[in-house]
């Protein structure tokens, strides 16, 4: 099914069955859109018993720096490879349209403590912006092929309601876009500051595999299991 959201944004949904209890936003990498990860859902074995409707909303269109300018989805610039200068402007931009699609599923009946906040490179990097600064608690933090952006405005800016909220983080030991290093590094910060993060690595490049999925889905159903 395709939705628009408040901002003008569309979004597929898929539920996994009816009157779902909880509810997975899941934003896509950079030049990718919403059917990206759609083909993920029934891969992640969720049981019939918990109803959950997935949302994979499409990111705006703008020019990207370092594809000389062309215009694509992405849900913020990138302005230099492998670190350096951020696009502070657009991570605030997109941290505004999903807080909307929190406020869409909580009209839904789904309360924040039954929504998890994922995303894959680009993706995952605004489950964190968004999550960590989320006045409610969520049920959790997925972080695919990812890094923590803005990460010396996380002491001041982290909400307390989600010091504790469960964070997933997958990484390809081989990824060239967003070296392990890195993602080593923003887990190392993550740990640091309090918070509670699950890692795992995975001999893979920038993508995903079939070991990493099987591993966010128990961690999906336990994360969501739990807090029923």
């Amino acid at each position: 099914m395709l939705m628009d959201d408040r901002m003008g944004l569309e979004a597929i949904e898929i539920e996994t069955g009816a009157r779902p209890v909880a509810s997975v936003i899941v934003m896509h990498g950079l030049g990718a859109d919403g059917n990206d990860f759609v083909p993920v859902v029934p891969e992640l074995g969720l049981p019939p018993g918990l109803p959950v409707r997935f949302v994979f909303p499409h990111a705006p269109t703008r020019p990207v720096t370092i594809n000389a300018g062309m215009i694509m989805r992405a849900w913020y610039d990138v302005l230099e490879l492998g670190g350096g200068r951020e696009d502070e402007a657009g991570f605030r931009a997109s941290q505004a349209i999903i807080e909307g699609l929190i406020l869409k599923e909580k009209a839904h009946g789904i309360t924040a403590g039954r929504i998890v906040l994922a995303g894959f490179s680009q993706g995952g990097a605004m489950a964190l912006q968004t999550g960590l600064r989320h006045a409610e608690r969520l049920a959790g933090l997925v972080v695919l092929s990812a890094y923590l952006p803005l990460a010396s405005t996380v002491p001041g800016e982290a909400h307390p309601a989600n010091r504790d909220v469960p964070i997933f983080m997958g990484h390809g030991l081989y990824d060239d876009l967003i070296p392990v290093a890195r993602a080593r590094a923003s887990r190392d910060l993550l740990v640091k500051q309090g918070f509670r993060v699950a890692w795992h690595e995975y001999p893979m490049p920038h993508s995903v595999c079939a070991e990493e999925i099987r591993d966010l889905g128990h961690w999906l159903r336990e994360t969501l299991e739990s807090g029923r």
